[in-house]
C-alpha cells in the first residue's frame, strides 16, 4: 500500500516549481509584458486595418515566444546553482531525469498560463467579425508545440550557467535563430535551403498555423524538445559526477 501512495518525484518537483514561480513577481511581470505586446499586435490589426483576425498575431508569435520563454526559464536551474540548493536537491534519492522532468513540466505549464489569456482575442474577433477558426485552432495548436520546444531550450540554457542573464541570452539566441533562419534562406545555395528550411521553427509553426497537420512538423517539435531535454539531463549528470 505504501508504494501505491508514493508520489512521482517529477510531479512533486513540478508542484514545488509552480508554487515558487507564482509566489514571486517574475511570473506576473513577464506575463503582463507578453500580453501588452500581444494585445498591441492584435488590436493594431483590429483598429488600424479594420480586420478582426489573428493572422498578424500568429505571424509574430514565434518571435515573441523566443524572447519571453527564455525569460521564464532563465532562473529555473541558474538560481539554484547560484545559491547552492541544486546540490541538496541532487543528494535526494531521485534521478536527474526526475529533476529535469519536474522542472520541464512546470515551465511548460507556465508558458501555457502565459498564453491562455490571449484567447480573449478570439472572443473579440468573434464579437466584431467572422473569423476563420481553422487557422485560429491551428495557430494555438502550433503555439503549444512551440512552447514545448522553447521551454526545453530555455531549460537547457538555464542548466549550463549560474548567471540568469547569460541563461536568458543563450536561450534567446537559440530560439531566435531557429525562428528566423528561414528569413535568410535566400542567402544560401539551393542544396542547403531544404535542410535549413527543415531546421526552421517558424516554417513548421506556419504550416500548423495554416491548419495543415503534417507529421513532419509535429516530429520536428517533439524531436527538438526531446533533444534539449536529454542534453539538460546530461548536463545535470556531469555536474553530479
Amino acid at each position: 500500500m505504501s508504494n501505491k501512495k508514493q508520489k512521482n518525484p517529477a510531479i512533486i518537483i513540478m508542484k514545488r516549481e509552480l508554487k515558487s514561480y507564482f509566489s514571486g513577481p517574475i511570473a506576473y511581470i513577464v506575463t503582463a509584458l507578453f500580453l501588452i505586446i500581444s494585445g498591441f499586435m492584435f488590436f493594431s490589426t483590429f483598429f488600424l486595418q479594420n480586420r478582426a483576425e489573428l493572422r498578424n498575431y500568429f505571424a509574430l508569435l514565434p518571435i515573441l515566444l523566443s524572447f519571453f520563454i527564455p525569460a521564464l526559464t532563465m532562473r529555473v536551474f541558474s538560481e539554484e546553482k547560484r545559491v547552492g540548493s541544486i546540490e541538496t536537491l541532487m543528494t535526494l534519492p531521485i534521478t536527474e531525469t526526475n529533476v529535469v522532468a519536474g522542472k520541464y513540466l512546470a515551465v511548460f505549464i507556465e508558458t501555457l498560463v502565459m498564453l491562455a489569456p490571449t484567447l480573449f482575442f478570439v472572443l473579440a474577433a468573434e464579437i466584431f467579425g467572422t473569423p476563420d477558426y481553422g487557422p485560429i485552432v491551428g495557430g494555438y495548436l502550433g503555439a503549444v508545440f512551440l512552447c514545448a520546444c522553447f521551454a526545453a531550450i530555455g531549460l537547457f540554457a538555464s542548466s549550463i550557467t549560474k548567471n540568469q542573464i547569460i541563461s536568458f541570452f543563450v536561450g534567446f539566441i537559440i530560439c531566435i535563430v531557429l525562428t528566423m533562419i528561414d528569413t535568410f534562406l535566400i542567402l544560401f545555395p539551393a542544396p542547403v535551403v531544404s535542410a535549413l528550411s527543415f531546421l526552421s521553427a517558424n516554417v513548421h509553426f506556419s504550416s500548423i498555423e495554416k491548419g495543415i497537420i503534417d507529421s513532419r512538423d509535429l516530429l520536428y517539435f517533439i524531436s527538438l524538445a526531446a533533444l534539449f531535454f536529454v542534453l539538460t539531463v546530461k548536463v545535470q549528470q556531469s555536474a553530479k559526477n
